[in-house]
């Protein structure tokens, strides 16, 4: 049987004037993993629009779509296509799972949740000549899921092509979260047994990885046991995690750190601790920002912080606030989101119910458009404060304070290179993507990375860099020839801000 996988890209991954690093930072393991259950006479492949052209003049006995909202309508005209030569299509995903009428049209067959328990079925099913037309998760167990197709990932289109998940789903239950709806109608979150997690990241190439889980810190024996499984590995890994995981869990997150943990994504979301219990987001209630950074921080652990604009409780003055207190603490990079009430969660259900949405184009529902009316904010307000929180965060002169607040030299130099690497350089990320070198570049993070421990890393057996060297290394390998071929005139602009 011949199968082809398809991530059709994000709207806004598809600038005209160059690509976020973002877009091309892990390979679609979703789908990978799908492909592990296939046969081993299977003619199988797998495609990422937001690395590569997808050429769809073939005729595949089965095309598999993974959906997310913003890729929606692409996903749609893509399985529209195939289905009008006669291909069967299947769709899943976050979006396919919150709206299976809307995805149904487009499909032979739609998948609801996790696909651990129905893809095998559906498989066994159309061998058997029967496939359903609808499937919806139940059993929810990483018991006897087979190892990932990593064969079939590209690693050279990805920076971080070690990307891995132990787990699904999260502990935690926010309004506003997009993966409640994914996993309703059963459990909300499991992990794998911790000899299988192990296993898979021996063999992992090279000594970075990063971890995808939504709360890898979410089951504390599971953590640990990962964690002192892979103490001596000689690995760097970055992860997400909980305030309340850090303050609360002090024994786990050092032994994180003693494992290779080196950056650590946090959900702050919001700098008014009113909007939090309006989310549901208890885990955060109570706790001391400031406190978390700073234990991170003492442990050598950069901090990317999420923050969330445009809850009930935020007026003219939260953009300006949100953006000087991540200053004052230190925090390498920041991630900014306007709040977006996706369909089927709480939030969705809440903001329909009070005539608050604007309308359904889901391309839109990216977090960087107003998609509903917020409380104490103009939607054209909320968008220009949005906008100016990442300027005014990533300007050189915010970097610079935020990187005075270390006290030494190095990890001032670090912090520089980190935060400025994300967003200042976003033209050297394009040239990188569209000339397939972005993998170039994985040296000069692990450098990066390697310096912020506390803990001495592990003895490895690749040649160190310097970060001079390592930034020689990619400049080598990314010329300035391509950079500017690449850049269109707004992308220069904006790089020279």
């Amino acid at each position: 049987m011949r199968v082809k996988m398809i991530l059709p890209a994000l709207t806004e991954a598809t600038s005209p004037f160059f690509r976020p690093i973002k877009y091309s930072l892990f390979p679609p393991l979703g789908l990978a993993t799908l492909a592990s259950y296939l046969a081993i006479d299977d003619d199988v492949s797998i495609w990422d629009e937001h690395v590569e052209k997808v050429p769809l003049d073939d005729e595949p006995d089965l095309v598999v779509i993974q959906v997310y909202i913003t890729s929606a309508r692409r996903a749609y005209e893509i399985a529209d296509q195939y289905r009008a030569r006669g291909v069967r299509v299947v769709l899943g995903g976050l979006h396919v799972t919150s709206l299976p009428e809307e995805a149904k049209v487009h499909a032979d067959t739609i998948f609801l949740g996790p696909g651990e328990d129905t893809w095998p079925q559906f498989l066994a099913d159309l061998r058997a000549g029967r496939p359903a037309s609808r499937y919806a998760s139940q059993q929810r167990t990483l018991l006897g899921v087979p190892p990932i197709r990593r064969d079939l990932i590209k690693r050279h289109k990805y920076l971080v092509p070690n990307s891995i998940v132990v787990s699904r789903g999260c502990p935690h239950v926010c309004d506003f979260c997009y993966k409640v709806a994914f996993f309703k109608g059963g459990k909300q979150y499991y992990v794998q047994p911790v000899e299988n997690a192990l296993a898979e990241i021996e063999r992992l190439p090279g000594r970075h990885l990063y971890f995808l889980d939504d709360h890898l810190f979410g089951s504390p024996p599971f953590a640990e046991a990962l964690f002192d499984g892979m103490r001596g590995m000689g690995r760097l890994w970055q992860a997400a995690g909980t305030v309340k995981a850090v303050l609360e869990q002090p024994r786990l997150l050092e032994k994180a750190v003693a494992a290779g943990l080196r950056s650590l994504f946090v959900g702050f979301e919001t700098v008014n601790a009113a909007n939090l219990t309006d989310q549901r987001k208890y885990q955060n209630v109570g706790r001391n920002y400031d406190a978390a950074i700073r234990r991170l921080h003492d442990l050598g652990v950069m901090v990317n912080g999420s923050f969330v604009f445009g809850m009930d409780h935020d007026g003219p003055d939260v953009f300006d606030r949100t953006v000087e207190w991540a200053i004052l603490n230190g925090i390498e990079t920041a991630t900014y989101h306007i709040l977006t009430p996706y369909p089927d969660t709480a939030l969705y259900g809440r903001m329909e119910s009070e005539g608050r949405v604007l309308h359904r184009d889901w391309d839109l529902y990216d977090t960087r458009h107003v998609v509903f009316r917020p409380a104490l904010l103009q939607p054209a307000e909320l968008e220009r404060g949005y906008w100016r929180a990442y300027r005014e965060f990533y300007r050189w002169g915010s970097i610079w304070r935020g990187a005075a607040t270390k006290a030494a030299p190095r990890d001032r130099l670090r912090h520089m290179a980190y935060s400025a690497g994300w967003k200042k350089f976003e033209p050297f990320w394009d040239a990188a993507i569209r000339a397939g070198r972005v993998l170039h570049a994985l040296p000069l993070l692990e450098h990066i990375l390697e310096g912020f421990g506390r803990h001495p890393a592990e003895p490895h057996r690749p040649q160190r860099l310097t970060l001079e060297a390592g930034i020689d290394r990619f400049a080598r390998n990314v010329t300035i020839d391509e950079i500017g071929k690449q850049m269109a005139e707004p992308a220069r602009r904006e790089f020279i801000v």
